[in-house]
């Protein structure tokens, strides 16, 4: 199915696009909110700038996607593939990425709010900047993952990996960090209470 199709079928009233394939197929800019796409082929798509507010992805292979600035708010991506994904200042508020990979992918200034990124893989992933405030982290695998300013701010680490993480300047205020193995985590210049430093900004770790 190439691009053409799909939205003229989608502007018909059609909705239910179930493992259709769209490898690398340019989307980019396009209003497909609630579309269902769960299974979907979308390998290398591109939807940069595109509306897909509660659409159905649940399983769809979206690797090394081009999803930047990309609003996916409150969208369904349970065991999608998001692989080396670009996710530049995408909107994933209130996403479900229940189990979801994200291995290498780039979530730099993403806003990841109260997103349940339960059992997600995050290893190696960039989340410079992302905002992450309110995320259910809970078994998450961030295995040298960059989160240089993020703001993780009530968010459930519970059981998460995060050895090799980059904590730098990130907001840890107020986060559940039971069974977390912080060994070798460097959390100095990290904001970790609800007091900040008047110098730095930021409370050193103990």
């Amino acid at each position: 199915m190439d691009a053409d199709e799909l939205l003229n079928r989608y502007r018909a009233g059609e909705k239910n696009f179930t493992q259709v394939s769209l490898h690398s197929v340019n989307l980019s800019e396009v209003c497909i909110p609630g579309i269902n796409l769960a299974g979907a082929n979308l390998v290398k798509a591109t939807l940069s700038h595109a509306n897909l507010r509660g659409a159905n992805l649940i399983e769809a292979n979206l690797t090394a996607a081009s999803l930047w600035r990309t609003d996916l708010t409150e969208a369904n991506l349970i065991w999608a593939n998001l692989k080396a994904a670009n996710l530049i200042r995408a909107n994933l508020t209130k996403v479900d990425l229940h189990k979801a990979s994200l291995t290498k992918a780039d979530l730099r200034l993403a806003n990841l709010r109260n997103a349940d990124l339960s059992g997600v893989n995050l290893a190696g992933a960039d989340l410079s900047y992302a905002n992450l405030s309110g995320a259910f982290l809970a078994g998450a695998n961030l295995w040298g993952a960059n989160l240089t300013g993020a703001n993780l701010s009530k968010t459930d680490l519970s059981h998460c990996i995060l050895t090799k993480a980059i904590l730098f300047k990130t907001d840890l205020t107020y986060v559940d960090f039971t069974e977390v193995d912080l060994t070798d985590v460097d959390l100095h210049y990290c904001l970790v209470s609800g007091e900040t430093s008047p110098e730095k900004g930021l409370l050193e770790a103990v």
